[in-house]
């Protein structure tokens, strides 16, 4: 599975001052002086890419193909992780709330996966060829439509 540190992400000063209002006023400030406010900076917005619900779901399968290759043992199998991570590096950059979204469709293919299988049946083949198919047409429609 991916992970994506959200800690990270949060800067430490305003992490520390929300702990500060939650902890009331301080001895010096007295009852009736509001804690120093600080002007809180607002992370990017997120860019709206038209493809994006596809891309999910094209993220989504390949947590499914992952996990389903990793338990049948078949050759190849870090490399949909591996397509993933290239996926993530070439479609999210410096937007933090798309890579995890599309972070987060990767994981929840692969756990719907490994709630339901345990071990390599004949069911789990079938499934891991057709959503590798579900895959390969997903990024042919993505390209096709959306592609340079």
């Amino acid at each position: 599975m991916l992970s994506v540190s959200t800690t990270s992400m949060i800067p430490v000063r305003r992490v520390f001052l929300a702990l500060l209002v939650l902890a009331g006023p301080t001895m010096a400030q007295g009852k009736n002086t509001p804690p120093p406010q600080e002007e809180e900076i607002a992370p990017p917005p997120a860019v709206a890419v038209p493809y994006d619900d596809k891309l999910a779901r094209l993220a989504e399968v390949l947590g499914s193909v992952h996990y389903l290759r990793t338990l049948c043992k078949a050759a190849g199998g870090d490399e949909w992780r591996d397509g993933m991570q290239q996926l993530l590096d070439s479609e999210t950059g410096n937007e933090p709330q798309r890579r995890e979204k599309l972070t987060a469709a990767f994981n929840r293919g692969y756990r719907t996966f490994a709630s339901v299988y345990t071990d390599c049946t004949p069911a789990a083949i079938v499934a891991e060829e057709r959503y590798r198919n579900e895959g390969a047409t997903l990024a042919t429609e993505i390209t096709s439509r959306f592609g340079n």
